[in-house]
């Protein structure tokens, strides 16, 4: 999956960043990590609120759910997406569902892509 985020990303011509800060906010790449997977059909939840706080992103299809956390960072990737996951219980909302994915993604204001992609069950 990540290399298919990269090649996304990779994707993005230079040109359409070089005269503004785009890519310094991590609205700009979760609005394209959302449009991303809402083309593919599935629902996508958007600031999906929880007791605990709010996630950036859940895609819920039959059977199986994928909750994503989205983080910018400067240069390297510092684990902070999967950890807030983990602390604030973000997978407990979709305990009914067989399978539920906690996925974090970073991405580096500089290089304009990600930098940390993590995977884990919860």
């Amino acid at each position: 999956m990540r290399r298919l985020f990269e090649a996304f990303f990779t994707g993005i011509p230079y040109e359409w960043y070089r005269r503004n800060d785009l890519a310094h906010y991590e609205g700009y790449w979760a609005a394209l990590m959302y449009s991303h997977f809402a083309a593919a059909g599935p629902d996508v939840r958007v600031e999906e609120m929880t007791s605990q706080g709010c996630l950036d992103m859940a895609v819920v299809c039959p059977g199986h759910v994928h909750i994503c956390e989205f983080k910018m960072v400067d240069r390297e990737s510092e684990g902070h997406a999967s950890a807030q996951m983990r602390e604030r219980g973000y997978a407990d909302k979709f305990r009914n569902v067989a399978r539920i994915r906690l996925i974090g993604v970073e991405f580096g204001r500089e290089r304009r892509d990600i930098i940390g992609f993590t995977v884990e069950d919860a």
